[in-house]
């Protein structure tokens, strides 16, 4: 990103989809036309956004919809985040509530069910995390809040649980080994934290076609993850529970990587209704671990998994994890 980039914005300062990119945006329709047609497939629709209020909208000092404030009026013009330069961040106060109130209407208008707030929850922004959760609930519509990017605080979690519907535990993740080791460590911190209606989120999952024709995360490849480094991904995954979002072109799926997304039985214990996280297990078998997952219909998965580099036997008895033969 540069700074000062030209911005597609409506005449309130809010960000709208720029019309060469999503054509059906055009002439003020925004994200209305597009959601229509992915509600019309039975899927839901999402928007991944950035924190705060635009520079362009603060600099030209545009009136914030719905209220007697100004743009001017809601920005913290001294908090930048350091990696994005298109935004200010947002004060505590009425202007900056208004602010988020505005954008949370014009969502719902759309018809947004998902919105991913990125630059957020590291460093962990309290005052905007409980704006925008405000927001969205005067907004009329059922919106899922997602803050991003990782690591969230752990000292954070509480003021989390209670504002955000989920939300991002690990840095980017990465298809690599050294990534998906440092899950089961993170895991270990929030499992106690997550219940409906609130999860940890550990990161996308990069099986398949990562990077098309160099447009994306460099050059056009697959994942670098072996296939039992896969199948340990989306086993974990689905233990923790973290939400199943896949970070590849989905329609260069190949049949094994298809079966692996599509795995009925992987599936049901991620979306299980209870909601509940895996526990890990411990002084049950060396050279192993074990997270055991309690399900609504009174049953338990298990997972038994190896971090180290050499191969592992097991010899387990059920009844070490609580479970009997019927």
């Amino acid at each position: 990103a540069r700074a000062n980039a030209p911005l597609a914005a409506d005449k309130f300062g809010r960000m709208v989809p720029a019309p060469n990119r999503f054509p059906s945006s055009a002439d003020g329709a925004g994200f209305k036309p597009l959601a229509d047609s992915v509600h019309a497939l039975g899927l839901k629709f999402g928007v991944h956004i950035m924190r705060g209020i635009p520079r362009n909208s603060v600099k030209m000092n545009l009136p914030i919809e719905g209220s007697s404030f100004t743009a001017a009026d809601a920005a913290n013009t001294n908090d930048k985040c350091v990696w994005c330069p298109d935004m200010f961040g947002v004060h505590g106060n009425a202007a900056g509530q208004a602010w988020y109130d505005s954008c949370a209407r014009l969502w719902a208008s759309w018809g947004v069910d998902y919105i991913k707030v990125d630059d957020l929850s590291r460093p962990y922004h309290t005052a905007e995390v409980e704006m925008i959760r405000s927001a969205i609930d005067r907004s009329g519509r059922s919106i899922v809040f997602s803050t991003s990017p990782g690591e969230t605080p752990v000292v954070d979690a509480r003021h989390i649980l209670s504002h955000a519907n989920l939300w991002r535990v690990s840095d980017d993740f990465w298809d690599n080994w050294k990534s998906l080791d440092h899950e089961f460590t993170l895991a270990a911190r929030w499992n106690e934290f997550a219940g409906p209606g609130h999860w940890p989120d550990a990161d996308m999952l990069p099986v398949g076609h990562l990077s098309v024709a160099h447009r994306s995360v460099g050059a056009d490849r697959f994942t670098a993850l072996t296939r039992d480094e896969q199948l340990t991904h989306l086993s974990f995954w689905s233990l923790l529970p973290s939400p199943l979002m896949v970070g590849a072109n989905l329609p260069d799926n190949d049949a094994w990587t298809l079966t692996l997304l599509t795995n009925p039985e992987v599936i049901a214990v991620n979306q299980d209704s209870l909601g509940l996280a895996a526990q890990r297990m411990t002084n049950i078998l060396a050279g192993a671990e074990i997270w055991t997952k309690p399900l609504a219909d009174k049953s338990v998965s298990v997972g038994i998994f190896n971090r180290g580099p050499a191969a592992v036997s097991v010899n387990l008895i059920w009844k070490k994890l609580g479970l009997r033969a019927k």
